[in-house]
């Protein structure tokens, strides 16, 4: 199984936009099909050095991680709203158990 984490800080981290975002990327739940188990959580120390948005992600393989970074959905409507709320994004991607 591979973990995929992405952490997001937003430009401008009002509660809507932080709302708004965890939604969407929950929305990704039963429309890319390569997901195994989708988890958001949102930021709640609000530290200066603290991300606004974790996303937290597995697959089967890694095959199946880099198909859904070109499914569809994930690359017509999730990357554009992060790449346009987003002031920087990090990820990691491991194999786990």
């Amino acid at each position: 199984m591979i973990t995929h984490i992405v952490l997001f800080k937003l430009s401008d981290p009002k509660p809507d936009t932080i709302a708004a975002t965890r939604d969407l990327l929950l929305s990704m739940d039963g429309k890319v099909p390569q997901l195994r188990q989708l988890e958001v959580g949102v930021d709640l120390i609000r530290s200066e050095r603290s991300y606004d948005i974790a996303l937290v992600t597995r697959f089967d393989s890694l095959d199946e991680l880099k198909a859904s970074q070109v499914d569809p959905y994930h690359a017509g409507t999730i990357l554009p709203h992060m790449r346009s709320v987003c002031s920087a994004i990090v990820a990691v991607d491991y194999e786990s158990p």
